[in-house]
């Protein structure tokens, strides 16, 4: 069998052992993917710790979520792409599902898209994750309309700034809360910018809306996050969050006959439900992004096979100044 180099996590925790392996083969409705970067998030230091019951990955494990790569070849059935195209999506690195750290991978090919033709490899790879949590919240959950008022809790942050460029894009009147530093950059997105420290939810509603709230509030920072997101949404709004994990107090968003979604990104992949509708959302950023209306902030240290680990020990000290990602080939 033909081999590749991967990055290993043999136990949870353990360093990445740089190592040979075998090559995947392709499956039936299968693309085998030469993979030029690979997108680190968040989840991925979960999986890692096994700290996310949601997110189980047998060990020993090629992690890594998001790919960007070059189609080596095409399963039976497959009659989307052809050798050669520039490919990219959420793929892998969780429920089974070989990640991304590594030279191929065999993925379905319902998750993938082509690339834009205006991103580089490792611009495209930071984009999957936080892109289809992104539209799954603000499209699939809220239907978001044009004129809406948008709330986006930590706006700066991997899903929140594409989020704002998603609702930018679709006409929305877009607002962001993070620290005062990521402040000029929500306002390059077309964001007004709302610094938390500096003003609490009921000052910024009061002083954004008169008192009245957003039409769409999507917390992406969980936790007390989600409590000002319903103190924050309009009467008849609608609240979306990526990270409601937590117990939370209904009452101020019933009092408000308000609506809450929540959205789990992982479900096809650690279920095989739906997989199209990914591959469909990844189309969607293609053309968002070849109309020059998204760009993906990336941190500007690169990082290789070798280093993996210290990308992921720079996402836990919070020193990420943008998405990372890993250059495989």
């Amino acid at each position: 069998m033909p081999m590749m180099k991967s990055a290993l996590l043999e136990a949870a925790e353990s360093p990445f052992r740089i190592t040979d392996v075998e090559r995947p083969s392709l499956g039936r409705g299968q693309v085998l993917v030469r993979i030029k970067a690979s997108g680190v998030n968040p989840l991925d230091l979960k999986i890692r710790a096994g700290a996310a019951a949601h997110a189980r990955h047998p060990y020993p494990a090629i992690l890594g979520i998001d790919l960007a790569g070059i189609v080596e070849g095409v399963g039976e059935g497959v009659q989307t792409f052809r050798k050669g195209e520039e490919v990219y999506g959420m793929t892998g690195g969780v429920g089974g599902n070989q990640g991304s750290l590594a030279e191929y991978a065999a993925v379905d090919a319902r998750l993938l898209a082509l690339k834009p033709v205006n991103l580089s490899m490792r611009e495209a790879a930071a984009l999957p994750l936080v892109f289809i949590t992104a539209w799954e919240g603000l499209v699939d959950r809220a239907n978001l309309r044009v004129d809406q008022t948008v709330l986006v809790l930590g706006g700066g942050g991997g899903v929140g700034h594409v989020a704002i460029q998603i609702a930018v894009a679709m006409g929305a009147n877009v607002h962001g809360v993070d620290s005062s530093s990521k402040a000029d950059y929500m306002r390059s997105l077309g964001a007004t910018p709302i610094d938390y420290a500096a003003e609490n939810v009921e000052a910024y509603v009061g002083r954004l809306t008169d008192g009245r709230g957003f039409d769409v509030v999507y917390d992406t920072v969980g936790g007390q996050g989600l409590d000002i997101a319903f103190q924050a949404v309009a009467r008849f709004g609608h609240v979306v969050s990526s990270l409601g994990w937590d117990t939370h107090a209904l009452a101020p968003l019933s009092f408000k006959a308000a609506t809450y979604s929540g959205v789990f990104t992982l479900i096809p992949l650690l279920t095989g439900e739906d997989r199209g509708h990914h591959g469909d959302i990844m189309r969607e950023a293609t053309r968002l992004v070849e109309a020059g209306k998204l760009m993906p902030r990336l941190h500007p240290r690169r990082f290789n096979l070798e280093t993996v680990g210290d990308a992921y020990d720079l996402i836990e000290s919070r020193q990420a100044d943008g998405k990372l990602v890993i250059d495989i080939g």
